[in-house]
């Protein structure tokens, strides 16, 4: 159950960053959608502490949230998808499924 509040508050974290970037063109109804999305996410979080270590569950979450908010960057807001930005990806999804297979 900890791992799947953890998908979910990484899923809620690149919401609430989405919303953020809206925020910054001046889209005020999406205040509202990422406090209640940042909310949700760090409740989870906690939730998700409760059973996993700290270091494993922060990793993941941010690994989830770093990932999801940059492959949306690139397919809504159209950033550069340069092999670069796809390498580091991929490691950052790698060290997060190592934190699972160790704890």
């Amino acid at each position: 159950m900890a791992w799947l509040a953890i998908i979910i508050a990484g899923i809620c974290e690149v919401i609430g960053v989405l919303n953020l970037k809206r925020l910054a063109m001046k889209k005020w109804d999406a205040l509202v959608i990422l406090i209640v999305t940042f909310g949700l996410s760090l409740t989870l979080l906690g939730f998700a502490m409760r059973t996993l270590s700290m270091a494993t569950v922060y990793g993941v979450w941010t690994g989830i949230g770093t990932v999801g908010s940059t492959v949306m960057g690139m397919l809504i807001y159209g950033e550069p998808r340069e092999w670069k930005r796809i390498l580091f990806i991929t490691m950052i999804l790698s060290s997060a499924v190592g934190l699972k297979l160790i704890s």
